[in-house]
């Protein structure tokens, strides 16, 4: 047994014991080691002191028990803490807002359970950070955790820093580079983007621990509410993001950047569709309508660098008007991808509200109207739109499929789909 799986049963046993009395030493003994030396391994497999992350799972879990209807004090009780002024000023203290304030802003999910081996998980404490943007001579800022607004996750690879920065942290410098890259390109063709923020030594990336982090300059401005889409006048918020989608492709499609190339359709066909299909049942007469038509047309839809993760929480609205972040997924593909993907990603947000989908079938169609009005949509492009809608589903059910974390983005996933397979027809345009 190595040391990650070792681990692993700790994590295991923390959660089925987190409301009750859990030491290092009861650890350490369950594990055969000890304490000094489990305290070390433990550190070095999480990414923090054992102590510290049962305190950070009791409090992510209280606060979910919260927002279910229960009792504060009853909750804070249960999870060990002395009174309900000590939960609170230990959640501020750990997560980085008042409970109100998260509760506030954000709708809290039930937290999945931390999987070592198969979701490659490292945790980056607040404290590690501070000694990281040293290098940016800012350690003196406040760092915040970024949740998404709507569903409440956490942003894994994100933290705020004070009002003006965003620090990232990846394992792969591939996604750095081409953000990097796409950045500055970006800027210089006058496009709303991210700032790159080089280090005091000129640097535009830190490594430690084999991790990566850039610093961003933070877009002012708010998301978008995904339910904002259902409520505004003729659906045109739907039509504005739709076109901003379109200027974003103008700008981009001028650029030169190193990024890979995708085949969406030989993706699905290879690998997304056989794996969907353990989750989900694809009508016969679907699946060879996606072979035949979509197979006939696919090398005949423009393609070009796209943005490829345009979903709510990835899109900044300000006086200025819209603008779009994150591009570290950025690839080349098929350009009407980012507009399916963007209508796709509302609805996942929204799948839960049971009159949503007919109302995001508008949703779906002022957004491609919008594109339509700057960028003329072609006949193929037409024609593909609900196999791509289809495609970018089974690719997400694949994916999330592997990683346990994501159970509840895949139950959404599968849910969505069956919506979208039983009505194939109308989202033909």
């Amino acid at each position: 047994m190595d040391n990650r799986e070792i681990i692993q049963n700790s994590l295991d046993y923390i959660e089925e014991n987190l409301k009750a009395e859990i030491t290092a030493k009861d650890l350490a003994d369950l594990s055969g080691f000890s304490v000094f030396y489990y305290y070390r391994l433990f550190q070095g497999v999480v990414g923090m002191p054992v102590m510290q992350y049962i305190l950070h799972r009791r409090l992510i879990n209280a606060i979910y028990d919260i927002s279910c209807g229960n009792k504060k004090i009853n909750v804070a009780l249960e999870y060990g803490f002395s009174s309900y002024a000590s939960f609170y000023k230990a959640f501020y203290r750990e997560i980085g807002y008042t409970p109100s304030e998260f509760l506030n802003n954000f709708k809290a999910e039930k937290p999945a359970k931390t999987t070592l081996v198969k979701d490659g998980y490292t945790m980056i404490t607040h404290k590690k950070l501070s000694a990281i943007l040293e290098n940016w001579n800012i350690a003196d800022k406040t760092i915040k955790d970024v949740y998404y607004n709507n569903s409440g996750r956490r942003n894994e690879n994100a933290f705020y820093i004070g009002e003006d920065y965003v620090i990232k942290v990846t394992r792969d410098l591939g996604r750095i580079k081409k953000q990097i890259e796409l950045a500055g390109v970006m800027k210089s063709n006058e496009l709303y983007a991210i700032e790159i923020i080089p280090t005091i030594s000129g640097k535009d990336y830190v490594t430690a621990n084999n991790l990566y982090f850039y610093l961003t300059k933070r877009l002012k401005g708010e998301h978008i509410n995904p339910h904002d889409f259902y409520e505004s006048k003729d659906y045109s918020l739907a039509q504005i993001v739709g076109e901003n989608i379109a200027k974003l492709h103008l700008g981009l499609e001028t650029i030169e950047a190193v990024v890979d190339e995708v085949n969406v359709f030989e993706n699905v066909v290879k690998w997304a569709l056989p794996k969907a299909k353990q989750f989900i049942d694809i009508p016969e007469h679907i699946e060879k309508s996606y072979s035949d038509v979509f197979g006939a047309i696919y090398d005949f839809l423009p393609k070009q660098i796209i943005h490829r993760d345009i979903n709510p929480g990835n899109i900044i609205v300000n006086a200025e008007g819209i603008g779009f972040i994150d591009f570290e997924l950025s690839e080349r593909n098929i350009r009407i991808y980012d507009v399916c993907y963007a209508a796709t990603a509302i609805l996942s947000e929204t799948v839960d509200d049971i009159d949503a989908f007919d109302k995001w079938i508008d949703v779906y169609r002022n957004i491609i109207y919008g594109y339509d009005k700057v960028l003329n949509i072609t006949d193929e492009e037409k024609q593909s739109l609900p196999y791509i809608i289809l495609s970018n589903q089974l690719v997400c059910i694949a994916y999330f499929s592997d990683y346990s974390k994501y159970e509840n983005i895949l139950n959404a996933n599968i849910k969505m789909t069956k919506m979208i397979i039983d009505n194939f027809e109308k989202l033909k345009i």
